[in-house]
């Protein structure tokens, strides 16, 4: 049985390395698929999107990593944004995804447009990323890093929300305490779903 590091924050300088494993571990997600169509592009713009979002969740939020065994890397992260409190917007963040989106600028447009008007106003934590590396996937370790954080969040008594990308995801975050949210899903242009999903404490 393969045993893992101990979840850990991560450093200012692998926030990138944060960025490339999510997009990794997401690339066959249908959103990814939307919003990056071809795959020779998918890897490159999604890494460099995840990491502009990430750096920002590294100063308002948390960003948790479980290396690899031999230590050559990440097997697996967990990004969150507090919203129990207010946090100054990127000021580049607009430029810097004109820059990395290139031709599929309008795809993530709309992305930042559905999640804008679907967010809820109580005071959370967001899950933005739950990211395991594809060779290192059902062995838990997505589990160790919500349930971390979960713990910290009960004891202030703060619940979590986030947006679930599939049918399978749904219901992994139900055995973790998750509900069904009002309205549930919410679509993109091409019809792709998510699923928002609040865990109340």
């Amino acid at each position: 049985m393969t045993t893992y590091p101990e979840i850990r924050p991560a450093r200012d300088q692998e926030i990138p390395a944060v960025g490339q494993l999510i997009s990794h571990s997401f690339f066959d997600l249908d959103a990814n698929a939307y919003l990056v169509p071809p795959l020779e592009d998918r890897l490159k713009v999604m890494a460099d999107f995840f990491t502009l979002l990430t750096e920002h969740a590294q100063k308002y939020g948390r960003v948790d990593v479980i290396d690899l065994p031999d230590g050559s890397g990440l097997a697996a992260t967990g990004v969150w944004f507090d919203y129990t409190q207010d946090s100054p917007e990127q000021g580049d963040y607009e430029e810097r995804l004109r820059t990395l989106a290139g031709d599929y600028l309008e795809r993530f447009v709309a992305l930042d447009e559905l999640f804008e008007k679907h967010h809820p106003h109580d005071a959370h934590w967001h899950l933005a990323f739950l990211a395991v590396h594809p060779d290192h996937q059902d062995r838990g370790l997505g589990g160790k890093l919500m349930a971390l954080v979960h713990q910290e969040l009960e004891v202030d008594g703060v619940p979590a929300y986030l947006e679930a990308t599939n049918s399978n995801n749904v219901r992994l975050y139900h055995r973790t305490g998750y509900a069904n949210m009002d309205p549930f899903e919410m679509l993109l242009p091409d019809g792709t779903a998510f699923y928002r999903m609040w865990r109340v404490v």
